[in-house]
């Protein structure tokens, strides 16, 4: 029996029998309704044209529809066209508005657009089509979809000729392919690292800001740009360090306005003596607005390198707990010998010129080094888009998500050797599985919202989530920054894998960490963060895990030789989109669709965790109606 207080102030929104039944009876349409389409994306990496075009794409089911449709009556050139003005139609127009026969083309691309859109919408409510349509067009846009009088041939021919006479007929197809655009794809899913290598993680967040319905599960690449934010001194030079090493300049100082005027200046008096072989930058984009010459670039990677290695160094001091003492390797420096010790075995240094480290403290920050520390901290937390960006990723984004039951991670559940959940302790008791998760959620929203001053303790524990070894963001054993920069010895550049990712190849592995979460069912795991390379299955524990990570990164493609994955859970089925590297560039080259389950009968909203939440409201709709009934409350008409 709900209270008749929360009633009442139901009644308040619905204030008599009709508002309520009307209501119900919409709530209960749309339970009946097919599921819509959800897309999931792993791994972005800054590169922001090739995500883009995959969003506005729908990763090849547009033109998947669009084959379906117009089989028979157009040719395969004519079917890529149409899709390509769907996902970008400025640049089509662009090019049609100056043509004679402008007018005869919008009337035959019209009618085939609204034939896509029909299709589209035939999984929606009316009323959610019309909340789909662009404002100034819905009403026009309804006519076309849902008109069916006798003489429509006619109907919709004045329709066009009324928008071409009133011209804007540009404006009008814009409007309508966003709005195929956002029918086709229903619901977003973010499986971590957004940020890094690539060259505009920026314009990727900007475009999920104006996604209608979107969440991001945090990776270890978005969780140090958190703390960097937070002005952690160990985050910021090493988003700055990871993004000079991939000449990475237009995010940095273009998106963000961040100034490294300041460090190049320290770099070039610093190291004006050394040509820093070891730091050159890897080239995968050229930098558009702030070009830095390669010499440059490299001086200033080994700067704020070292600095990080300094810095690093300082918190692994401060933080005992988290057992990272063994990764302070300046103070492992014998600079007498120009060695190191790593893992209790001394190797040859490749680069002994450390003119701002002093031997007898090595951790020890220089004055300069300090004053540009506390320029680059105030630039990155005094920079408006930066923090709005970040308090978007807080607004969206979690450590997990469960939804229409699939358990959604970037990193992995912390295990041990023989399969169960891996325990940590940060003075908050011992926790694992999904106890930590949740303590992560919790400390890294206290560590940004309720200190803002330059590198607080509380701020270090993005560090740790950023490369500790039993991070759920990183799961490796090391960062091997440090190694592959000044050793050759490549065997100290390896980086170990959590157990997590040889045990979840086993069924009863991913049953394990299901149940661990509370989910039940005919339940998933989706993950990103390690790449899956061209021949290798993304489907793990037996069709129990996807692995979502192809390389959509370009640092990734010569390893995987794909372009990245995107996954699809329609109302019908599961499936994997296999991109190329270049597809972005040529739209005639499509994505590999392949199913890796179909569901026995197709999905309805009532069947979602949507549904869920419908049936409570009808619950608390009837309740309201029998009140009305009984006199309980009086109606308002």
């Amino acid at each position: 029996m709900l209270d008749i207080h929360y009633l009442r102030l139901l009644s308040d929104r619905y204030p008599d029998i009709e508002s309520a039944a009307a209501e119900m009876i919409n709530l209960l349409t749309i339970s009946g309704m097919p599921k819509g389409t959800e897309y999931f994306f792993s791994d972005l990496h800054g590169e922001h044209e090739a995500f883009i075009h995959q969003l506005k794409s729908a990763s090849g089911v547009i033109k998947t529809h669009i084959d379906e449709l117009f089989f028979r009556t157009m040719t395969e050139r004519d079917r890529l066209t149409l899709a390509d003005i769907i996902y970008s139609p400025e640049h089509i127009l662009k090019e049609k508005s100056r043509e004679p026969d402008f007018d005869e083309w919008f009337k035959i691309t019209v009618s085939a657009l609204i034939e896509v859109c029909r299709d589209f919408a035939g999984k929606c409510t009316i009323s959610r089509v019309r909340k789909k349509a662009p404002e100034n067009f819905a009403y026009i846009i309804d006519e076309f979809l849902h008109f069916n009088g006798a003489n429509k041939d006619s109907h919709f021919e004045r329709m066009i000729n009324a928008i071409l006479h009133a011209g804007v007929a540009e404006q009008f197809i814009t409007g309508l392919c966003e709005m195929i655009r956002n029918l086709s794809v229903d619901r977003l899913h973010i499986i971590g690292d957004i940020f890094d290598r690539g060259p505009r993680a920026d314009l990727i967040i900007k475009e999920l800001m104006h996604f209608h319905d979107t969440d991001i599960q945090w990776g270890n690449h978005d969780i140090v740009w958190m703390g960097a934010a937070s002005g952690n001194l160990t985050c910021i030079a090493n988003v700055i360090r990871v993004g000079i090493s991939y000449n990475n300049f237009d995010c940095l100082e273009d998106g963000y306005g961040i100034n490294l005027r300041p460090l190049s200046m320290f770099a070039s008096e610093a190291y004006k003596n050394d040509e820093c072989r070891n730091f050159m930058p890897h080239i995968l984009d050229e930098s558009k607005y702030d070009r830095v010459s390669i010499e440059l670039a490299a001086k200033m990677h080994k700067a704020i390198a070292v600095i990080q290695f300094k810095l690093e160094g300082q918190l692994y001091k401060r933080h005992p707990e988290y057992e990272m003492d063994d990764r302070d390797l300046l103070s492992k420096i014998n600079f007498e010998k120009g060695t190191v010790t790593v893992d209790n075995k001394e190797y040859i240094l490749n680069d002994t010129l450390l003119p701002t480290v002093d031997p007898s403290s090595p951790l020890e920050l220089t004055f300069e080094e300090q004053e540009l520390m506390n320029t680059l901290a105030a630039s990155f937390m005094h920079s408006e888009t930066l923090q709005k960006h970040i308090r978007f990723l807080y607004e969206k984004g979690s450590m997990f998500y469960i939804c229409n039951g699939n358990l959604l991670y970037h990193g992995c559940i912390p295990m041990t050797a023989d399969g169960e959940f891996s325990p940590v302790s940060f003075g908050a008791g011992s926790m694992c599985g999904k106890e930590y998760l949740e303590y992560i959620n919790e400390a890294v929203r206290k560590a940004y919202f309720t200190s803002k001053e330059v590198n607080s303790k509380n701020s270090d524990f993005f560090w740790y989530l950023w490369c500790g070894k039993k991070s759920p963001l990183f799961g490796k054993s090391k960062l091997a920054a440090f190694e592959r920069a000044f050793i050759d010895d490549k065997s100290t550049h390896k980086e170990e894998m959590n157990d997590y990712y040889r045990l979840v190849e086993k069924k009863e592995i991913c049953e394990k960490i299901l149940k661990e979460f509370g989910v039940s069912g005919d339940a998933h795991i989706i993950n990103g963060h390690v790449p899956v390379k061209a021949g290798e299955n993304p489907v793990k524990g037996e069709g129990l895990l996807f692995m979502i990570d192809g390389g959509i990164s370009k640092a990734y493609q010569p390893k995987t030789g794909i372009g990245g994955y995107t996954f699809i859970y329609s109302s019908r089925y599961m499936a994997f989109a296999k991109h190329s590297p270049e597809e972005w560039k040529n739209n005639r080259e499509m994505p590999v669709i392949y199913e890796v389950e179909r569901l026995n009968e197709r999905m309805l909203v009532e069947n979602t965790d949507r549904g869920a939440e419908i049936r409570e409201k009808i619950r608390e709709l009837e309740a309201l109606l029998n009140a009305y009934r009984s006199g309980q409350i009086k109606e308002r008409r």
